[in-house]
């Protein structure tokens, strides 16, 4: 059974700090692309972030470039979601994404999210 669970979301102060982890199970972690989208009600969920599949590269969001930095430890079957300088507009609700293109078939799964708000 497939599964992502996110953790570490939260209420942060503006310029403060968080680190969103995502746990998955039941596929081969280290052979997939891994991704951090986020929502705001009314909006299209927004791509922030995305690994290779064995952490060969890296591309984020230009709104969140230099501020966030996505990683992954294939021995833990986690990607992280390091989050500094926080601002208002970063707040939705983070969701984690394994993503892999095998055979002709596209094989996408997700977490079920969690919420991230920044607010003084």
């Amino acid at each position: 059974q497939v599964q992502l669970v996110e953790s570490g979301g939260g209420l942060v102060q503006p310029g403060g700090s968080l680190r969103l982890s995502c746990a998955a199970s039941g596929f081969t972690f280290s052979s997939y692309t891994m991704r951090w989208y986020r929502q705001t009600p009314g909006k299209e969920r927004e791509l922030v972030a995305v690994i290779s599949s064995y952490g060969g590269s890296t591309n984020y969001a230009d709104s969140v470039k230099g501020r966030f930095t996505i990683s992954r430890d294939d021995f833990k079957n986690t990607v992280y979601l390091q989050m500094n300088s926080l601002k208002p507009e970063d707040t939705a609700v983070y969701y984690c994404n394994a993503f892999s293109f095998r055979a002709g078939y596209d094989y996408d799964y997700w977490g079920q999210g969690t919420q991230v708000t920044v607010s003084s």
